[in-house]
């Protein structure tokens, strides 16, 4: 990469400090739910604006969306910007710095594209409900990763779990998760005067239960299921005639939590058999895999300081799943993660966490990892065999994933 577009988008991003950190302080101190978050819409909106980008609010459909591009021709990038919060903990998965570090990497491959007039495109998206609300898979449906070239974020993460000459990790796998309701039908009677009479569907909640906790002996290192019980009747002197759990259910790819699924599923049909009660599922949003371009993984290492940015280890910094996996089914992407400031005890969604992403150290490593991006983002709309490469990359581990590898 020439360095005077490489100093040109540095320069940028060092110059837009004030409005980069308005963002991330306005985010953080005004938590919004998923598809709730009217002020972080509107405080992007209008600081874009106010540099004289155009802005599309309200972006695919999404009240709370919104899209910013720059360039023509060429090749496109797209950087996404989470900003919803967790209920009654805020920004304790840290979304007000992946917001800033977007920020920050679009302002500045939009500079050097300005500066240069070569041909590319950046984009930078609203991506609002990633915590359990699917944002992405809806910007998906609505055509918003549509003839990308690269989709990039990065998120924070434990500090506290990386060596200490290590700040982040390029190349981060991330689980599928598929999500299920599943309501149980039986008939209500007097549990005292006529038991005989009820078909107890908390019965079949309690049976299925046990059931998936053996079958928990019998799957891979790296599947995880885990519920809850929505509902589990009214009153003890009433049998239960309707119940309904909730599971996740996580494997290592999407193609493997799917056939992990069929196998939860037979223990809820089986309870429903075994206690008379019918049975219906209600699907939820389920993410996909984060299968990382390597290609995109090793030209971040490359941009960052060097030496403060492993590859792949610890492969357990940031554990879960994400609706950015999905994105990763469309096209090549990037979801590192930089460590801040936490304490032993205060990983993602922890009071904690929600602390140490208020930090001034937190927006630093937020804004150099914005710069890294920027480099790889800018790397692709450049370099014509890197971005050759990568596709070809990402084309081969489509094929893979389609086969449940």
């Amino acid at each position: 990469m020439a360095q005077q577009w490489t100093s040109v988008i540095e320069n940028e991003i060092q110059a837009r400090n004030a409005e980069i950190s308005s963002i991330n302080h306005q985010i953080h101190s005004n938590p919004e739910l998923a598809y709730e978050e009217f002020k972080a819409h509107e405080a992007f909106v209008t600081i874009l604006t106010s540099l004289g980008f155009k802005v599309t609010p309200h972006a695919f459909g999404l009240e709370t969306s919104f899209s910013a591009e720059f360039g023509s021709g060429g090749r496109l990038v797209v950087f996404n910007a989470e900003y919803d919060a967790l209920p009654g903990i805020g920004h304790a998965c840290g979304h007000n710095l992946i917001a800033s570090a977007s920020l920050a990497s679009f302002l500045g491959v939009a500079a050097a594209l300005k500066a240069s007039g070569l041909p590319g495109r950046v984009r930078l998206l609203g991506t609002p409900a990633e915590e359990g609300g699917g944002g992405k898979l809806k910007l998906i449906a609505a055509g918003a990763y549509k003839g990308a070239s690269a989709a990039l974020m990065v998120h924070p993460g434990p500090g506290h779990n990386l060596p200490s000459h290590i700040r982040g990790v390029s190349f981060v796998r991330m689980l599928a998760n598929v999500k299920f309701r599943v309501h149980f039908t039986g008939k209500e009677s007097h549990a005292a005067i006529a038991p005989w009479d009820g078909v107890n569907a908390l019965d079949a909640v309690c049976l299925s239960y046990n059931a998936i906790s053996m079958l928990r002996q019998q799957i891979r290192p790296y599947d995880r299921i885990h519920g809850i019980f929505r509902s589990a009747g009214d009153r003890p002197n009433v049998t239960p005639g309707n119940c309904c759990v909730e599971y996740y259910i996580r494997s290592q790819t999407r193609a493997q939590a799917e056939a992990l699924w069929q196998r939860v599923l037979k223990c809820f049909e089986g309870a429903a058999l075994a206690t008379g009660c019918q049975m219906h599922t209600e699907p939820l949003n389920s993410y996909a895999d984060v299968r990382p371009s390597a290609s995109l993984c090793k030209a971040y290492v490359e941009a960052m300081p060097e030496g403060t940015v492993s590859y792949d280890e610890p492969k357990d910094i940031l554990a879960g799943s994400t609706d950015m996996g999905d994105v990763c089914y469309e096209c090549p992407g990037f979801h590192g993660v930089f460590g801040i400031g936490t304490e032993e005890g205060s990983p993602n969604h922890t009071k904690g966490f929600t602390r140490a992403a208020a930090t001034e150290d937190a927006f630093a490593r937020a804004v150099e990892c914005g710069k890294g991006m920027a480099l790889v983002g800018w790397k692709v709309l450049t370099d014509d065999v890197f971005a050759d490469e990568m596709q070809k990359e990402w084309e081969a581990d489509m094929k893979l994933a389609a086969q449940g590898k």
